[in-house]
């Protein structure tokens, strides 16, 4: 990479070894202009900021005192770790950030050596790092596992169920709680940074253990008393007690940005003999960058911006998002019923709720990352009576699914499931798709699954779902905005399993899931100009199947496609299903399913990925042509 003149230190380290030949005092430097490489980065591509302007300095003290990558580093969830892909070899991508073929918005196996776990989703850090420093205990090769973790990610049980088993990794084992919402400490001073460095030094472990041994060999009652008097005053000081109970050596809180106090204190818990260790270190989002520092939640994710200003750039007017169409429907259904309750793990904004929270703050819950919990809350609101919206993302859905079929559908709770980010979604990349919901949904015993064609639709079902109380129902859709129909007045109550008739003809039926509506309508005019009459189905609901509906389509027509968003098991696999039941498939009818391909789908634009996936109009009509067996002259070899 050529000479920056903002950047002439960070210019030599490409690596974390270029990295640990500069001097301390060198390091101050580098974390400024790493902070003003990723703002200009971020400014470029958009992504997640916020997050890691929070981890700068946390970012070189890491990389500086452990050996990585034989130090294995995980960071929860890698939205914050666009300072560690810097500083790891891959500055000269970095501007290709969440674009088609370059680096992920995430960590990455496939990436880097440097990135030895992937994750998107959070709360996974520990124990996939306690696994490497397991792993490494029982092979006798050196190496730590280091997790780093947010405040937020540690509100998941899972990060509890790991440290709660983190003893088999002794010293191999480092987690850093990165706390940026000050939500467990009082504001960092000197004292507890002197503190955290005293707690965290050879001597002081030492003693620790010194005075263990003699106080076990004190009569009983003392040596219990003694023990609480250790844990009671490193708790009074520096709020410890917790991470103590589950067999952590607790360090913190200290200063995240200060690495003339990070780096002591990381470099003691390095070489301590002791078993674990957690160093609670506090820092703040958007660190470094006015604009992010005085909004932290608007710069989290952003799009393209100005680093000057920090004004992002637009999005071009269009009609509302679908999350926006739902946030306005749960209004107006809760003005409707008080018995409507909205839930969401820790995605108030993301899933619209945010204004339900506003308007109806008791009907309004956020469990924070805890999707299980939320699942398992919203069936005993259900079987109290009360009718709970569970507002979760299809790909975060996926952590509940116990919960899904063992507390809400064997017990046949009408829980409402409002699964946002259905299908593919862009950027994020195949760790946010919302591939599976409908598979893993459909085939539940009581469940109703419905997908919505278009906004209009999405108000119809949300109304629908408000009203089923029967059993547990869900209605999917997607990230970004509608088609600009027009919303309805008064939503309809949809009749449950019963689709609709779009467009009707006499010797093609496309059966549409979703929002794939609209191309199969785009297919449908490019049939009909080849001389092929088209019928075009929305059926909403893919379970249960409105099978009068497709009997009739199947029994007219000569070719049946389906076309959904969602993978293999979905709706194609449930009618084909019925129409073996029923014998149809017998009489030499063509079923084709359309669906997202058996891989997992890397980021793009969302247009060029279901281009890739064979789900935009052309490949529809070019499914249809080839179960027509039509040559490329345009005439059918085999005549119905």
């Amino acid at each position: 990479m050529s000479a920056n003149p903002a950047t002439p230190l960070l210019d030599t380290v490409d690596t974390p070894a270029d990295l640990r030949k500069l001097a301390p005092g060198q390091l101050r430097q580098l974390a400024d202009e790493l902070r003003t490489e990723m703002i200009s980065a971020v400014g470029t591509t958009g992504g997640h900021l916020g997050s890691g302007l929070g981890v700068v300095e946390l970012t070189v003290a890491i990389h500086y005192v452990f050996n990585t990558p034989e130090d294995r580093l995980v960071w929860d969830v890698g939205h914050q770790a666009y300072p560690h892909k810097i500083l790891t070899g891959r500055r000269d991508r970095i501007r290709t950030l969440r674009q088609s073929g370059g680096l992920s918005g995430f960590t990455k196996r496939s990436e880097s050596e440097y990135d030895p776990f992937g994750a998107a989703h959070s709360s996974t850090s520990i124990s996939a790092a306690l696994g490497f420093a397991v792993a490494n205990k029982l092979s006798g090769s050196p190496g730590k596992g280091i997790a780093v973790i947010g405040d937020g990610a540690m509100s998941a049980g899972m990060a509890y169920e790991a440290m709660n088993n983190a003893k088999a990794a002794g010293n191999r084992l480092v987690v850093i709680l990165n706390d940026n919402d000050m939500s467990i400490a009082p504001p960092v001073g000197g004292l507890s940074a002197y503190l955290a460095r005293l707690v965290s030094s050879g001597p002081f472990l030492t003693l620790r253990d010194i005075a263990r041994r003699v106080s076990r060999k004190l009569p009983e009652p003392l040596h219990r008393a003694a023990k609480k008097t250790d844990e009671f005053a490193r708790g009074m000081a520096m709020g410890g007690t917790l991470f103590e109970e589950l067999g952590f050596y607790y360090v913190g809180p200290v200063d995240g940005h200060n690495i003339d106090q990070l780096i002591p204190i990381l470099e003691n818990v390095r070489d301590a003999a002791e078993g674990p260790c957690l160093i609670h270190v506090v820092t703040q989002k958007g660190k470094g960058y006015a604009p992010a520092e005085a909004s932290a939640d608007k710069y989290h994710g952003v799009q393209k911006f100005d680093v000057i200003t920090g004004e992002q750039a637009k999005s071009a007017a269009g009609p509302p998002s679908y999350t926006a169409v739902f946030a306005n429907a749960m209004l107006a259904e809760a003005a409707r019923d008080d018995r409507i309750c909205a839930i969401t793990a820790a995605m108030p904004s993301g899933t619209g709720l945010d204004k339900f929270e506003a308007a109806y703050p008791d009907r309004y819950f956020d469990v924070g990352i805890a999707e299980q919990h939320a699942v398992t809350f919203a069936a005993g609101l259900a079987a109290q009576g009360m009718r709970p919206f569970c507002a979760i993302y299809s790909t975060f859905l996926q952590r509940a699914y116990d919960q899904v079929v063992h507390d809400v559908a064997i017990q046949n709770l009408p829980v409402r499931f409002a699964i946002d980010r259905a299908g593919l979604v862009g950027a994020d990349g195949a760790t946010h798709a919302g591939s599976f919901d409908v598979t893993y949904l459909a085939t539940l015993p009581n469940m109703v699954v419905m997908a919505a064609a278009d906004e209009a639709e999405l108000v119809h079902m949300t109304h629908t779902a408000a009203l089923h109380d029967s059993g547990p129902i869900a209605f999917r859709y997607p990230r970004g905005n509608g088609t600009g129909v027009a919303l309805p007045t008064v939503p309809l109550r949809l009749e449950i399993g019963k689709g609709r008739i779009v467009r009707q003809g006499t010797k093609i039926a496309l059966l549409s899931l979703g929002t794939r509506l609209a191309e199969a309508l785009k297919a449908a005019d490019q049939l009909e100009a080849r001389g092929l009459s088209t019928t075009v189905a929305d059926l909403r609901f893919a379970k249960p199947l409105d099978e009068e509906l497709i009997r009739k389509l199947m029994t007219t027509h000569e070719v049946i496609v389906t076309v959904e968003e969602g993978s293999i098991g979905g709706l194609g696999a449930h009618v084909l299903t019925m129409a073996s039941d029923a014998g149809l498939t017998d009489a030499g009818l063509r079923i084709r399913t359309l669906r997202l391909p058996d891989k997992f789908q890397d980021q793009d634009n969302p247009d060029k990925q279901y281009d890739l996936a064979g789900l935009n109009a052309p490949q529809i009509v070019e499914t249809v042509l080839k179960a027509l067996r039509w040559n490329d002259a345009g005439v059918s070899e085999v005549r119905a």
